[in-house]
């Protein structure tokens, strides 16, 4: 299919601007226009056909940002079919058809309705076709052609930052990079010089320079000094149009700062510091600050301290504040106005980091001298000692001088010093100072065993300024004095058996002694001599602060004499010798063979328990009310009705087994097997109960059984009434009754049943005298039956 399509620009018919104009359509063709049929045959011998003659699309462009009041030309559509009838309409689609661009159905002019940017949208797809108005059939096949946005430099360069921020160490050489700006422009890069961009500065000669092409700004001056001047603004332009006259322009700021280098050494704003420090000044204290100057900043400004001679090592010591890089004297030791008034030494500064490059701008350090003077000071009372130990015996009178306190004024001048006591320290006034002397005296007796140690303040003041005062600390040490005598260590619980024997040790004993002797304690234990001709126990010392009390007979009753008190003297082996007498009380107790007490008298049990009178009535209160309940549970029950024998399957009274199930008789063959009560052989020898565990054993009787007869009822009776012989004999059997089941019994048993719930309708109809005679298994059932109706009542 063949369009023949005539596109003239609206610039070739409304402007006369250089570069435009009718564009031609190269044509293909594969054989003479009108021919048909055959024109030959290929190598293989397949004919070949002529093909119509077709257009070659070019891309056709079309100018941006149309400014006209009409509608801007694009080009025309035209079929060889279209005889100029108006029977063919041209057909438009594909992008921005019939929105941004129309197309006459019968002339086939196409026309764009908008101004276009191509920064929108650099082209467009278009599809085209002719049909025919009536029957819509297609009369050539569809046609794709591209419509190119002509480009126009309606866009100024942008760039990517504004500001930017950028450093460069100062002092750097010619050339140094500082940073590269970058500006786009958002024209037709392929076409023209639309986005060819060109960098140049408009601020900041002479010192920086920039690269028309890249952009990269770099240093242009030699040693800038950041202590001269540190920030710099400098303005760049980006030009398109390759920087032509008449090309679009765009500007940005870049903020340059010179970064610091160590390239200034420290300097001391003085040869010489002079301080003024009282003599009072506390160690650590800060003496002077001392200031150096450096013109860098940050790290390159930082800076150490130190002394490199003084008149007095040691006294003195400096260091740096990190914050302000002043230097800091510091008081090491102690002044003292009235030894030293002035001191002198020689401090140096330098700087921590140091760049070699700048070691020709001179040494980076600088020394300064620093006098320091001391201001006498009006100074408190000082004592001869940081602390006083005294020591007194326990047993002084009051007023005894223990020790003396000095202190002295270290102005130099002859004052006086008052002495007194922190009572604070001292509650209970038990020592005194001499306000003028210093002694130290005790006002109340001392005892070692109360306080071993009195810690105490003393006080000394000016007596011109009482503002001025100093305290010490005096420790008073009550030495010991051998005035206790020594007792039992605890108060002994001893029993003695009435199957002792003599000589047998019944306790050990030990003493105390709240004294303390040097040599430690040593107690000796004796029987006292008023007890010792009639004692019944003696007391043997064990030569190890210890004693044994021993027996001295073989026994002892304790309804006789159930309490003995034996006199124990102990003595201690201090200077002055001290003794007691104590009393041990013994108490008499029975006891088993091993010696392990099983009573003693109401006295020592109640003491050995540990049980007060008030327990013991308590107690004796429970075993009351506990007999009294026991008692009221008994009336109670006994004013019950009698019940009877059998109630329910429930009834635990007595030991009633119930299996709910009786046999046919003798007819009920499968029941049970009549034949073992027959055989009384098969039954098991010596069987034992197993309700109960006999203390004695008792050989089971064995009664001769009678040899079985015709008559068969008479056997089995004989043999039951064996049995219950047998079980009414045995010793073995359990105090409560028992109902023992033999399984032979039923409607159809000639013996008949053993029970009497069938016997008869009513139970007053039933005699149970019978149950007298059945023996002790059956008592307790011929008491609840076999008695009167009144007795049942009861």
């Amino acid at each position: 299919a063949t369009f023949c399509i005539l596109m003239a620009l609206w610039a070739v018919a409304h402007l006369n601007s250089p570069g435009y104009g009718l564009r031609a359509l190269r044509r293909t063709t594969g054989g003479r226009r009108g021919s048909a049929g055959l024109t030959g045959q290929d190598a293989n011998g397949v004919p070949l056909r002529r093909s119509k003659r077709g257009w070659m699309w070019n891309q056709f462009f079309l100018l941006e940002e149309y400014t006209g009041t009409d509608l801007q030309y694009v080009g025309k559509l035209h079929s060889d079919s279209d005889r100029g009838d108006g029977s063919v309409r041209y057909v438009l689609s594909g992008e921005g058809a019939g929105t941004l661009f129309k197309i006459d159905e019968k002339s086939g002019d196409i026309h764009a309705t908008k101004r276009l940017d191509r920064e929108e949208k650099a082209y467009y797809i278009l599809h085209a076709k002719a049909v025919n108005r009536f029957t819509n059939e297609a009369l050539e096949g569809e046609s794709e052609f591209i419509i190119k946005i002509h480009d126009i430099n309606d866009n100024e360069p942008r760039f990517t930052k504004d500001p930017y921020m950028a450093q460069v160490p100062e002092m750097s050489d010619i050339g140094t990079s500082v940073i590269q700006v970058t500006a786009t422009d958002a024209d037709d890069a392929t076409y023209g010089n639309s986005a060819r961009v060109v960098y140049s500065i408009l601020e900041g000669q002479p010192y920086f320079s920039v690269d028309p092409d890249t952009g990269l700004i770099k240093t242009a001056l030699p040693d800038m000094d950041r202590e001269v001047k540190e920030n710099y603004q400098v303005v760049i332009q980006a030009k398109d149009m390759a920087g032509q006259m008449g090309g679009l322009s765009g500007t940005t700021t870049v903020s340059i700062t010179l970064s610091d280098v160590n390239d200034n050494p420290p300097r001391f704003t003085k040869s010489l510091y002079e301080f003024r420090v009282p003599e009072s000044t506390e160690l650590g204290a800060t003496a002077g600050l001392v200031p150096a100057e450096d013109a860098d900043i940050g790290e390159n400004a930082e800076m150490d301290y130190r002394i490199v001679w003084s008149d007095s090592p040691g006294t003195f010591d400096i260091i740096t504040n990190r914050s302000t890089q002043e230097g800091v004297i510091v008081l090491r030791k102690p002044l003292d106005f009235e030894s030293k008034r002035q001191y002198s030494f020689r401090i140096q500064v330098e700087n921590v980091h140091i760049n070699p490059r700048f070691f020709t701008n001179g040494p980076f350090r600088d020394e300064a001298t620093v006098k320091i003077i001391v201001e006498d000071v009006d100074e408190p009372p000082v004592f001869r000692r940081a602390a006083y130990v005294m020591e007194v015996i326990e047993d002084v009178p009051r007023n005894t001088a223990i020790g003396s306190i000095s202190a002295t004024d270290p102005d130099g001048k002859e004052t006086l010093i008052r002495y007194s006591i922190d009572r604070r320290t001292d509650m209970d006034r038990v020592f005194n100072i001499h306000a003028g002397n210093g002694s130290v005296f005790n006002v109340r007796e001392l005892d070692r065993e109360e306080n071993t140690w009195h810690n105490i303040t003393v006080i000394a003041t000016e007596f011109n300024n009482p503002r001025q005062m100093s305290r010490v600390p005096v420790y008073i040490r009550v030495l010991d004095v051998n005035d206790n005598a020594p007792t039992l260590a605890t108060n002994y619980e001893t029993f003695v058996c009435e199957n002792a024997k003599a000589n047998q040790r019944i306790q050990t004993v030990s003493a105390t002694d709240p004294d303390d002797p040097i040599g430690g304690h040593r107690f000796f234990f004796s029987l006292a001599q008023e007890a010792a001709g009639k004692a019944n126990f003696s007391v043997r010392d064990n030569k190890d602060n210890t004693a044994w009390i021993l027996t001295r007979r073989n026994s002892y009753n304790s309804l006789q004499r159930s309490v003995y008190h034996v006199p124990v003297v102990i003595t201690d082996g201090d200077t002055p010798m001290q003794s007691s007498t104590n009393t041990l009380t013994i108490k008499v107790c029975t006891c088993d063979r091993e010696g392990k007490m099983k009573l003693c008298n109401a006295e020592a049990l109640t003491a050995r328990a540990g049980l007060s009178t008030g327990a013991l009535v308590a107690i004796l209160l429970c075993v009351i009310i506990l007999l009294m309940i026991v008692v009221l549970f008994a009336a109670l029950r006994r004013q019950k009705k009698k019940e009877p024998l059998i109630i329910s399957k429930e009834d635990v009274r007595d030991n009633v087994v119930s299996y709910n199930d009786e046999g046919g008789g003798e007819e009920d063959t499968q029941a049970f097997d009549i034949g073992t009560l027959r055989n009384p052989e098969a039954i098991e020898e010596n069987k034992q109960r197993r309700d109960i565990v006999p203390e004695t054993f008792y050989p089971p009787v064995r009664r001769p059984v009678l040899p079985p007869t015709r008559d068969n009822n008479g056997d089995v009776r004989d043999f039951i009434n064996q049995r219950l012989q047998d079980n009414d004999s045995d010793p073995t059997a359990p105090p409560y009754d028992s109902l023992a089941t033999y399984a032979y019994e039923g409607n159809g048993s000639v013996a008949e049943s053993l029970s009497s719930l069938e016997s008869v309708t009513t139970e007053g109809d039933q005699d149970y005298n019978y149950l007298s005679e059945w023996g002790p298994r059956f008592k307790k059932l011929a008491d609840m039956y076999g008695g009167d109706d009144s007795d049942r009542d009861s």
